[in-house]
């Protein structure tokens, strides 16, 4: 997956990206490192049961879609603009996915 506009997804938030928008939780989970967390605004939601309970309320759940609208890299730390959609928040939103190796550590939502 490429953004719109910016360099190309690393491999895991490629993964978590395209597992939310086909409501897969379980592979949306794999994603991520055994102790990745969520950061919601901060709102942290650190391992797997965490994650998916968060998912399951207030992402997945909600029938997310996310259409990547650009990226940015710096550093271990990728920033991907979407236009969200679903059944729980719609609009822009920024997700800042830092990945260590080849798994998540955080998604923080950051606008």
């Amino acid at each position: 997956m490429t953004s719109a506009s910016g360099p190309p997804l690393p491999s895991p938030v490629e993964r978590a990206l395209r597992a939310a928008n086909d409501g897969d939780s379980d592979g949306f989970l794999a994603a991520f490192a055994e102790d990745g967390a969520v950061d919601d605004w901060g709102r942290e939601f650190r391992g797997p049961a965490a994650i998916r309970g968060w998912s399951d309320a207030e992402f997945i759940g909600k029938q997310v879609t996310l259409e990547v609208t650009g990226a940015r890299s710096q550093g271990p730390t990728t920033t991907v603009s979407t236009q969200v959609g679903g059944n729980g928040f719609n609009g822009p939103s920024d997700f800042a996915f830092t990945v260590e190796g080849d798994r998540i550590a955080l998604m923080r939502i950051t606008g």
